[in-house]
């Protein structure tokens, strides 16, 4: 591992000999100059990580020569802090370097374990710097919209969307079943846009109890309720300069629909108690998996919030209307819960496969996630068997299906989805029959061989068997 370097510039010999040999024996790689210039053309073929600079020298000033580094470090896309150090009584001057970039400054005379925690603190704040740009580097990555699994028609329609309105302040309403990855969108439309480096706040609206919703989203001044015992800052305001995501938008209370219309109108609220407003600059992603239109209609949720939360509307296709990504959502699933568990490289079988394929999710991604972790975590082998799936997967998938003479059901019939699943299970029974033999699979089902590719490919089955 590559030693800290530090320059160390300053004009009087015996300073830049004793400065060298304490850095030294703290561990670092040391270069001293007697200039500013020569520090300058240090940075050519040796990249500092620290400078420590007096300021009163001839020719180039300290402070000439922190603006100079701060600039070239900027120009490069380079990190490199600066400590100045100066002689008693110039503390006006010191104070002006440190708000020009400097890092801390130190005052001669010194004693060596104060320079030695000011040079520590200087680099320890750089590698944390260094730091939180990798983490916000891997979320942007981890929930950039490319990172969305699928590449079906509908999933297609959602990334156009997501990359249309990512670098906008626009309000977005995402809609879908539950378990269709509505705050995956969310985040991916923060992270992927200009709102990348401010904050991301999830608020889910249904785990809220009722008498704190106004509390826990707008704060509040102490004293303003019992129990209120210091100033807490709100949730909305959390989000300025970033983005608020609104889950289960559905389940606010019509109070706190009314405060939360106001501030998304004047971009300002009242804290619960407060005397003076906050102001506020957040974009809004809402979800529900409720019907606000209906809500709406009988009165149970404010038209105006409605609409000015459905300014852009995202709806999320349920998985069994994208069964063809199903297959892409499986490898990505097994991967991610191999690694998850160190479980190294975990296959699925080809019956496991089509076990998984076959079935319709009522619960949609979420429960193919879930099921596709329990596999990897319990299986015994470095291969996932049909006995590894839940058993509504395995033996479920050939219970009858209701038929129209029978009662129809209290709670109605999902028809798209039953006959998809009768669709499914009927094309893996023909390619089974035909031991994966296209073909011979089609004349099994009575249909032409163009008709059963295109519902091969509509459940993502078509490049999992052979000709």
């Amino acid at each position: 591992m590559r030693r800290d370097r530090v320059i160390v510039v300053d004009d009087e010999l015996s300073m830049r000999r004793m400065l060298s040999i304490l850095l030294e024996r703290s561990g670092y790689e040391v270069e001293a100059v007697a200039s500013a210039e020569d520090a300058l053309a240090r940075f050519d073929d040796w990249w500092p990580d620290l400078v420590v600079t007096d300021l009163n020298m001839p020719g180039m000033h300290g402070i000439d020569l922190l603006s100079k580094v701060k600039e070239r470090a900027a120009r490069e896309e380079r990190d490199v802090e600066v400590v100045v150090v100066t002689a008693y009584g110039s503390t006006r001057t010191a104070v002006d370097a440190m708000t020009k970039g400097a890092a801390n400054y130190v005052l001669k005379p010194f004693n060596n374990a104060e320079l030695k925690m000011v040079v520590r603190r200087a680099l320890g704040r750089r590698a944390l710097e260094a730091e939180n740009r990798m983490l916000k580097a891997q979320l942007r990555d981890q929930y950039h919209f490319g990172n969305l699994i699928g590449s079906s028609e509908p999933m297609n329609r959602v990334y156009e969307l997501i990359d249309r309105v990512k670098d906008t302040r626009i309000n977005c309403l995402v809609v879908g079943e539950s378990g269709t990855g509505k705050e995956v969108v969310a985040r991916a439309i923060h992270f992927s846009g200009s709102r990348a480096e401010g904050p991301f706040v999830p608020i889910n609206c249904g785990a809220i109890p009722e008498a704190l919703v106004e509390s826990e989203l707008f704060g509040h001044k102490k004293g303003s309720f019992t129990g209120a015992v210091k100033d807490k800052k709100g949730l909305v305001a959390s989000a300025d300069g970033g983005t608020l995501f609104l889950d289960e938008v559905n389940s606010l209370p019509l109070s706190a629909q009314v405060k939360l219309l106001r501030a998304i109108q004047d971009r300002r609220f009242m804290p619960v108690g407060g005397t003076s407003e906050v102001e506020v600059d957040a974009r809004i992603i809402a979800a529900s998996n409720a019907d606000l239109e209906a809500m709406v209609a009988e009165g149970s949720f404010r038209d105006d919030l409605y609409y000015r939360l459905n300014v852009v509307q995202i709806g999320l296709p349920p998985l069994r209307e994208r069964a063809a990504d199903v297959p892409s959502l499986i490898r990505h699933f097994v991967k991610k819960f191999s690694a998850d568990y160190d479980r190294g490289d975990i296959q699925v079988s080809p019956d496991a496969i089509r076990a998984l394929q076959a079935w319709h999710y009522p619960g949609n991604v979420r429960e193919l996630s879930n099921i596709i972790e329990r596999a990897v975590a319990l299986c015994r082998e470095a291969m996932v068997h049909p006995t590894d799936l839940p058993d509504k997967l395995v033996d479920g998938g050939h219970k009858p299906l209701l038929l129209a003479t029978e009662e129809f059901p209290e709670e109605g019939v999902n028809l798209d989805g039953m006959l998809g699943q009768v669709e499914r299970r009927w094309l893996v029974a023909a390619l089974e029959e035909a031991h994966g033999n296209k073909t011979e699979a089609a004349k099994k089902l009575q249909m032409s061989f163009r008709s059963f590719r295109y519902r091969l490919a509509k459940f993502g089955l078509d490049d999992l068997v052979a000709e």
